[in-house]
Parts: C-alpha cells; sequence; structure tokens
C-alpha cells in the first residue's frame, strides 16, 4: 500500500471514528429533549392548575372578608337597634353576639384563604421559574442537536470522500499517464519520419528531372523512336 493510500485510509478511520462519537449523543440528545417536552408539558399543566386554585382562593378570601364585614355591620345595628329600644335588649344581644361568632368564622375562613391564596401564588411563581429553565433547556438541547446533525453531515462527506480517494492506485494512475505519453510520442515520431521520406521521395524525381533536362522534349524524342522501329511514316 502506497503512502497516499496510507494517508486517506487514516483519514477514513478518523471520519469514522467522529462519526460513531457523534450517534449517541444525537439519540441522547433528542431523547433529552423529548423528556423536556414531556416535563414542560406536565410543568404548564401543573401551573394552570395551581393558578386556578389561586385565582379561586383569592375569590374565597374576599368572599369572606366580605362576609366577615356584613356580619360585623349587623352586629352594630342589632345593639343599635336595641339601645334605641326598638329592639329587646336581650335579643339585641343575643342576635349581636350570634352575628360577631359569624363574624369571626368568616374571619378566620378569610385568614385561611388568604393563607392559600399566598401559597398558591408562590407555587405559581416556582412552577414558571422551573417553566422558563425547562423552555431555555430545550432552546440549548435543540441548537445543539442542530450542531451535532451538522458535524454528522460533514463526517459522512468526509468519509465518502476518504473512501473515494483510498481507492485510487496514484502509483498505477502515473504509469498509465507515462505509457500514454510514450505511445503518443512514438506516433508523433512515426508521423514526422512518413514525413521526411516522402519529402525526400519528390525531392528526388525533382531532381532527376532536372538532370535529363525538358521532359517534353524527350517525351517526343522517344514517340519518333518508336515510329521509326515499328516502320510507321512520321
Amino acid at each position: 500500500m502506497n503512502v497516499f493510500k496510507r494517508l486517506f485510509k487514516v483519514g477514513e478511520a478518523e471520519a469514522h471514528s467522529a462519526l460513531d462519537k457523534l450517534e449517541d449523543p444525537i439519540k441522547m440528545t433528542e431523547q433529552g429533549i423529548r423528556d423536556l417536552k414531556k416535563d414542560l408539558d406536565a410543568s404548564l399543566k401543573a401551573m394552570a392548575e395551581v393558578k386556578a386554585m389561586a385565582i379561586r382562593s383569592k375569590n374565597d378570601f374576599q368572599t369572606n372578608k366580605n362576609k366577615a364585614g356584613d356580619y360585623e355591620n349587623k352586629a352594630i345595628q342589632l345593639l343599635k337597634k336595641a339601645e334605641a329600644g326598638a329592639l329587646d335588649a336581650a335579643d339585641g344581644d343575643r342576635l349581636a353576639g350570634e352575628a360577631l361568632a359569624k363574624k369571626e368564622e368568616f374571619s378566620q375562613a378569610m385568614q385561611r384563604s388568604k393563607e392559600e391564596m399566598t401559597r398558591f401564588e408562590g407555587n405559581v411563581t416556582q412552577l414558571d421559574g422551573k417553566i422558563k429553565k425547562l423552555r431555555s433547556d430545550i432552546s440549548t438541547f435543540e441548537n445543539e442537536l442542530r450542531t451535532l446533525k451538522a458535524r454528522v453531515k460533514v463526517s459522512e462527506a468526509t468519509s465518502k470522500v476518504n473512501k473515494q480517494m483510498a481507492n485510487i492506485d496514484t502509483n498505477s494512475t502515473v504509469a498509465m499517464l507515462e505509457r500514454m505519453k510514450d505511445k503518443v510520442s512514438q506516433q508523433e515520431a512515426l508521423a514526422d519520419a512518413y514525413g521526411e521520406i516522402a519529402g525526400e521521395s519528390k525531392s528526388l524525381d525533382n531532381e532527376i528531372d532536372a538532370a535529363l533536362g525538358d521532359t517534353d522534349v524527350k517525351a517526343a524524342d522517344d514517340l519518333a523512336a518508336m515510329k521509326a522501329k515499328l516502320g510507321l511514316k512520321k
């Protein structure tokens, strides 16, 4: 194996090694993104539910607050009526006491609603932070996945080129070119030789004709001699 083949084989091996190392991270990243998206969906659903409870607690808080205030006003009115003689004093005190008991009941419910509202709002804040983090992680992993896939494509292309180059026998190609050069040189030399021979033949005929003189006169003399030999008239 020549030096070029060894170099190409090394490059091919490195490309395959890089590709093998990239395959698992891509699968892991894809699975990680799927898991994160599932967590994101679950977190969004949970936050919606907690927000609903926070809204309900806020509404309960306002309702209990209004009820407590209403029963406090009723107790005041009952005491005023009893004081004015419009209501029996004993009944006024009893009913005012009942109204104040109701006020205390709704005041306690109002406090519980407030505590629940505060707790739920805190949960919403925590979930909102988690959701933002999940979205950021998903974006990061998706960008990383695109980069890894691009690296895989480059590695595959490099591997393909190296494989093709590794199959090229440089020495045999050079030898073939040299043989073609020799053949062409021989053909060119042969063409030149035929040209020289043709030129020499033509030059020789010209030289002979020049030495003999006028070819037309000689031809006439030859014709007269032939007729004399045959006894023909001139």
